[in-house]
């Protein structure tokens, strides 16, 4: 009895490749310019339309609307993330440009979320003080700074796909799959969501369609932190259950770190 053997996938060409390169370099560009409006939109200046500015709905509608709005890119960036939806994706997207499809997924979903975000300018608090409006204001660029840090200290253009697309271009390279905590991950294990917080909350002016966007915001870090930590535990094991005992989660623990690696 013959069998017919499986067809040989065929290795990407070159062009196939270099297309993959621009399609990367073009979604983190949009992603650039996503985020930049973003801290905008969030700190209400320089950008068209903000979290308190613009005609909106009525607030129950507004409300309803904001929250669908924050829970659409939750649900986009968490189950996108999982590992069971990527090998479901993966014969449809090829693995150099994956991370590149997810930062560009989550790049429109923002847009979306800013072209229908209603504002609520109801005020829940307004910081009078010159130092202390200076204090928050302070905080809410030092929240992207840190944000901003912390993508450069694990590795920046491979956490937004650009990395990827360009490796598919080089010759194959051993992976370094040890764990690491740089700099701010001895601190906290997640300097990047605790600059989110800091930038979403710090504010002199706080309005209920903001105070939405922030607790929302930071009910989904809470809940997608924890999946995250369940994926890191099931990759490092022993070593990640020691650094979650040492390293305060989302801010820095009083506690030592001994088990922390470089």
């Amino acid at each position: 009895m013959h069998t017919r053997a499986s067809p040989r996938v065929r290795p990407p060409s070159r062009a196939a490749k270099l297309a993959g390169l621009l399609y990367s370099l073009l979604s983190y560009l949009f992603f650039l310019m996503t985020l930049l409006y973003l801290i905008g939109f969030v700190g209400n200046v320089g950008v068209p339309k903000t979290i308190d500015s613009g005609p909106g709905a009525s607030w129950p509608l507004a409300l309803l609307v904001d929250v669908l709005l924050i829970t659409l890119f939750a649900v986009q960036h968490s189950v996108m993330a999982r590992k069971s939806f990527k090998q479901w994706w993966r014969p449809v997207v090829p693995a150099p440009i994956e991370r590149a499809t997810y930062v560009l997924a989550s790049s429109v979903v923002l847009v979306v979320m800013f072209w229908l975000w209603q504002p609520i300018d109801l005020r829940i608090w307004q910081v009078e003080s010159r130092l202390g409006s200076a204090v928050l204001t302070t905080l809410f660029w030092l929240g992207w700074g840190l944000i901003l840090v912390a993508t450069f200290l694990i590795s920046h253009f491979e956490l937004f796909g650009v990395k990827q697309a360009l490796d598919a271009l080089r010759p194959a390279k051993p992976v370094d799959g040890s764990f690491r905590t740089p700099l701010l991950y001895k601190i906290v294990r997640h300097p990047m969501y605790m600059g989110f917080l800091m930038a979403f909350w710090a504010t002199p002016e706080m309005t209920v369609g903001h105070l939405v966007f922030a607790l929302t915001s930071t009910i989904y870090i809470l809940i997608g932190t924890q999946l995250e930590e369940k994926d890191l535990v099931e990759i490092f094991g022993e070593k990640y259950r020691n650094y979650q005992k040492n390293v305060g989660m989302l801010l820095p623990s009083l506690r030592r770190n001994p088990g922390s690696q470089d």
